[in-house]
């Protein structure tokens, strides 16, 4: 529960509005992440595409760059894994799109390089991380930052946090 205490809920609102700009202005949402934080990646997305967005007239343009696994694999063995993300951007991504990156360390080199490409090419970038932010709360402009040791809890955090933009949107 005191994990859940410390979120900062003008953050959770400004990303909520940033998702709904999106939709409207048609901007894509890219959102990446490793491990547990892959899966929850892929969990909002999938909350996004067919929850927020089903039976919509307006719905979102949303993807999971890490569920690829031919084009992760791909990159990761020409290239190397920490540009596996950003690589797909480079394809897909367009000003004013926005990227969100998940990690509970903050520090995921793939996400990072990632987090750098979008802001170089003038995305919004969102960041969801746990302890101390890492690199990528220092390189997001809206950081949601679950300041927590405990792997597990960030993670649970990660998830709640992604469950109030996506019902926000369900629940409308």
């Amino acid at each position: 529960m005191e994990t859940l205490a410390g979120l900062d809920m003008a953050k959770v609102v400004q990303a909520i509005e940033w998702f709904h700009q999106a939709r409207e202005e048609g901007h894509a949402i890219f959102v990446a992440g490793n491990g547990g934080s892959l899966a929850t990646a892929s969990h909002f997305v999938c909350d996004m595409v067919k929850g927020a967005s089903f039976g919509k007239d307006s719905r979102f343009r949303i993807v999971a760059l890490n569920e690829s696994m031919a084009t992760v694999t791909a990159y990761s063995n020409d290239l190397g894994y920490a540009d596996a993300v950003a690589e797909q951007l480079k394809n897909f991504a367009r000003p004013g799109d926005l990227y969100v990156a998940i990690s509970g360390s903050g520090n995921s080199p793939n996400v990072v390089r990632a987090m750098e490409y979008a802001n170089s090419i003038g995305c919004r970038t969102l960041a969801l991380t746990g302890r101390n932010g890492g690199k990528l709360g220092e390189l997001a402009a809206l950081h949601l930052n679950v300041a927590e040791p405990h792997m597990g809890r960030i993670e649970d955090a990660h998830h709640v946090i992604c469950h109030m933009i996506a019902y926000s949107f369900m629940e409308s």
